[in-house]
């Protein structure tokens, strides 16, 4: 029997140079990024056993007999990194719409495959999925957890749900002979009662959140990309039928109203807020609701937007009008205090580029520090996996990352990640 290719480097980084899977790796890590100090150690030594850090010393520590060192001496070594948003099946292009007729589930199946390695290689250890059909997350977070495939580890949204016609509505831009009226099952609610069989409908698709589009969008082939879409007696019944299930609840939303709406409904994260007003802020900030901001994307699209042809008529003013404000909200909200947790909406921009949003973060004034921290504690913490990810501490995952210079003192170094292991393997070395 053959192995399957992730298990094979995993086996091969646990024994190839030690000749014993009980062996331990040793790092010596020439600058440890403490995320939840936000300080800079030199020269400590990372010690790995099986999937976990067993160990953190305060001095380069030589390893026993049997066991392996990895040489981090000249790098910048950190937590692995977490992407709230993004899109594991997709990738935008002018094809999009067309492809969604002329290519079957399998096709973007198969496409994922690469999408998810590109993210694990630039340093992305988990990602968290939102809004992929068909349930193509959901296989591809198994097949990855059970080794078949090389990628991050996948949280998934599945489905979005959506509101008739609103954003994640699969219908819009259908002609009437194509389209039909979804429901629940496929994402669409338009009462209480729905919205308690469409978070139940995610939980039947295994899901590990909720994901709704709490607003228009940008890339739905609808013409508002801002209105609410949800009443708050819809986005309540969503998350209390969330929290029966353990899921939280993320919000697309681009739109004040829409935007207030869900914060009030108690969603967990706004994703992108680019009309985020001085009260929504306050509100957020008053009951810890994250902020996502997906930079890359808006500027992914605002320059894409100049392309002709490249998106539709419908959807290119939208992408003119909003990409290019997310940045300046983004700002804003670090300025005002509202929590954030790094997400970079990748599928629309390219799969692969999803560390340039910690460039756009700095560029807009969140020092690479607390940019880092955003990547690592606080999508942790959003993420509800505080115990086991966001830090390189004993007992946690060793999800361990070392970048080809300092990223604090020079942000393209953000691009040069040479070190991933994720759960004690490696995927790759300098």
């Amino acid at each position: 029997m053959f192995a399957k290719p992730a298990q094979t480097v995993a086996f091969l980084s646990a024994v190839l140079f030690v000749g014993t899977l009980e062996a331990a790796t040793y790092i010596h890590a020439g600058r440890l990024v403490d995320v939840n100090a936000a300080e800079v150690l030199e020269a400590q030594t990372i010690i790995v056993e099986e999937d976990r850090i067993a160990g953190i010393e305060p001095r380069y520590v030589a390893p026993g007999a049997g066991d392996e060192l990895i040489d981090l001496s000249d790098a910048t070594v950190m937590p692995g990194w977490i992407d709230m948003h993004v899109h594991i099946a997709s990738e935008q292009s002018p094809r999009r719409q067309v492809e969604a007729f002329t290519k079957d589930p399998a096709d973007f199946a198969f496409r994922s495959v690469a999408y998810a390695e590109r993210t694990l290689m630039v340093g992305f250890t988990t990602v968290r999925d939102l809004g992929t059909g068909h349930s193509l997350a959901q296989s591809l977070r198994d097949a990855i957890a059970e080794g078949w495939v090389v990628g991050p580890r996948i949280f998934t949204a599945g489905k979005s749900i959506a509101t008739t016609g609103g954003h994640a509505d699969s219908s819009n831009g259908r002609n009437r002979a194509l389209a039909k009226d979804p429901g629940p099952i496929d994402g669409v609610i338009n009462s209480v009662t729905d919205a308690y069989k469409g978070v139940r409908a995610r939980y039947k698709e295994k899901s590990d959140l909720i994901k709704i589009t709490a607003t228009g969008g940008v890339l739905s082939q609808a013409r508002s990309g801002q209105n609410p879409q949800f009443t708050v007696a819809e986005i309540e019944a969503i998350v209390t039928a969330a929290r029966d299930y353990g899921f939280k609840v993320a919000a697309h939303a681009h739109g004040t109203e829409g935007m207030k709406r869900a914060v009030l409904g108690g969603v967990d994260s706004i994703e992108h807020g680019t009309y985020m007003s001085d009260e929504v802020m306050r509100l957020m900030k008053r009951r810890g609701t994250y902020y996502v901001p997906t930079i890359v994307a808006g500027r992914f699209v605002a320059e894409k937007a100049q392309v002709p042809g490249y998106f539709s008529e419908l959807v290119r003013p939208k992408a003119a009008a909003i990409g290019p404000l997310i940045q300046a909200t983004f700002a804003r909200a670090y300025k005002a205090g509202v929590p954030i947790a790094f997400g970079t909406d990748t599928g629309v921009s390219p799969h692969g580029d999803n560390w340039k949003e910690f460039l756009y973060m700095v560029e807009a004034g969140m020092p690479a520090m607390e940019a880092i921290v955003s990547a690592t504690v606080s999508a942790a913490d959003l993420l509800g996996q505080t115990a086991e990810l966001g830090s390189i501490e004993p007992g946690k995952l060793a999800d361990i990352i070392a970048t080809d210079g300092n990223p604090l003192t020079d942000t393209q170094a953000f691009g040069r990640v040479h070190f991933v292991m994720k759960g004690g393997a490696v995927f790759k070395r300098p």
